[in-house]
């Protein structure tokens, strides 16, 4: 059996306690649904640093390639950044920054044409629905015209 390192020790350690602090539910969050069947994802981003080493200590009575004392140390560092939230009301889905956008009008512009566009589907869909109704209604009163026209009086 191959003898281990200590320092592959000390890494397999250091990255357990990582994935400890760093799983699925860090990054999205639990969903939070409200009574009135609103739906909020928290959002971040996680970041992290890690970073580990260590030395043999040759001493005057033991040759280099032989057991010697052993130093090491290893560390991680993690930053987790709320990035904004999911909102779900019905089949819409929203991102909602915690910060505002960087950039310009254009920027502004590109973000605000999702919306523009379910307004304007929603306003097309409207009209042909109106226009349908009007049809139906003529149809109507053109057939209850002829049917009193077919009538003897």
């Amino acid at each position: 059996m191959e003898k281990k390192h200590p320092i592959s020790e000390v890494m397999n350690i250091t990255m357990e306690k990582v994935k400890e602090m760093v799983d699925v539910n860090t990054i999205v969050g639990t969903p939070i649904t409200t009574a009135e069947g609103i739906t909020v994802v928290p959002i971040s981003k996680v970041s992290f640093g890690f970073a580990s080493g260590g030395s043999d200590f040759a001493t005057k009575n033991q040759p280099a390639d032989k057991d010697n004392a052993f130093g090491g140390g290893a560390g991680a560092g993690v930053n987790i950044d709320p990035v904004g939230f999911l909102v779900i009301r019905n089949e819409t889905v929203k991102l909602i920054p915690v910060t505002p956008a960087p950039g310009g009008p254009v920027e502004k512009v590109i973000d605000m044409v999702p919306d523009m566009v379910d307004k304007v589907a929603g306003m097309v869909d409207k009209k042909k629905a109106e226009k349908a109704e009007k049809a139906a209604a003529e149809a109507e009163a053109q057939q209850t015209a002829e049917a009193a026209e077919e009538k003897p009086q």
